[in-house]
């Protein structure tokens, strides 16, 4: 990538879980160029001490937004957070989660405000900031609230790759319950929207899987697929969107189904993922769309049993970064 300008975009990285790998990732952006403003929230003393156990030299810099440079390799800009306890490598403590909450929802007031052109994520810690006695499911529920967006889509990109989910973190059981036609439709509204927006399709084609084993077999193993997803395509077809399916799952990643199709929208979690991150994982990244901000993220977790040996691989969080200021490109 090109070197900083002087009007270089500021974005804004959350190192997330500090016990995680989170931190020892934040550290790999100071060994490679970035034509941004780049800052870190992070707390310096755990940066500081996890950068001594990976062997990393570093220049750790606190530094209020207003006052970013454009980043230099060898460096970082740290935006300071505290944490509540000292941090252990591999070792959660939900006494911490009041940190990272407050991490992520300085970034996300920051993009709304103009302090901030971007975000990227560092993995969290879900259980742990439950285990705090918040009621958290993830960063796309949390900054869709945070920035009063009704309806926020998950979408996973490696390389031309892109898999969006009708359905996010829920348990198996309540999947089918979830999907309804509007809800659906929503989706196919703000996938298509954000294709164009983020990536400059000007007329994404989306592949819609269906939720049961092929697509329902006709009715014959559940009805959803005809009586709830169909009339969500229909509709979405309707108002100019380009879609089809219900399309079966089992063979819709296959190259000869990917060939006139720039994303597949998966009804949950699971029926998607794993496909994405066996082509790209390490490199993969998540956005979300539908806010009113952009957002990239790593496609994996913490990794505690990596945090603090220096075998993480800080991949997918340079294509996070990239990716994000892709989206910023006019």
């Amino acid at each position: 990538m090109a070197g900083p300008r002087a009007d270089s975009p500021t974005v804004i990285v959350t190192s997330g879980e500090p016990a995680g790998i989170g931190p020892d990732l934040c550290l790999a952006l100071a060994t490679r160029d970035v034509p941004a403003r780049l800052l870190v929230a992070a707390d310096p003393a755990l940066l500081a001490l996890r950068a001594e156990e990976l062997g990393v030299r570093v220049e750790l810099h606190p530094t209020a937004p207003g006052d970013a440079e454009p980043h230099r390799r060898g460096r970082l800009q740290i935006v300071p957070f505290q944490t509540a306890v000292p941090v252990v490598a591999g070792k959660l403590d939900p006494r911490n989660a009041a940190y990272v909450l407050q991490m992520l929802a300085d970034a996300a007031d920051g993009c709304s405000d103009g302090r901030y052109r971007a975000m990227v994520t560092a993995p969290v810690q879900k259980s742990t900031i439950n285990d705090a006695g918040v009621a958290f499911s993830g960063h796309t529920e949390f900054l869709a609230l945070r920035t009063g967006s009704p309806h926020p889509v998950m979408l996973l990109v490696a390389g031309k790759l892109r898999v969006a989910l009708a359905t996010t973190h829920l348990p198996l059981r309540a999947v089918a319950e979830a999907i309804t036609t509007d809800e659906l439709l929503a989706t196919l509204r703000v996938l298509s929207a954000g294709l164009r927006a983020r990536f400059g399709l000007a007329r994404p084609r989306i592949a819609v899987l269906g939720l049961n084993p092929h697509a329902g077999e006709s009715g014959h193993m559940g009805r959803e697929d005809i009586d709830v997803i169909r009339p969500a395509i229909e509709r979405a077809v309707a108002e100019g969107i380009v879609a089809h399916g219900p399309v079966p799952a089992d063979t819709a990643f296959t190259p000869r189904q990917l060939t006139d199709t720039d994303a597949v929208l998966a009804m949950y979690h699971d029926q998607g993922l794993p496909v994405l991150k066996y082509a790209g994982f390490g490199h993969a990244v998540n956005v979300t769309l539908g806010l009113p901000i952009v957002r990239t993220s790593v496609d994996h977790g913490t990794a505690l049993d990596l945090a603090g040996t220096g075998r993480a691989d800080p991949g997918s969080l340079h294509a996070a970064l990239d990716l994000a200021l892709a989206c910023l490109e006019p």
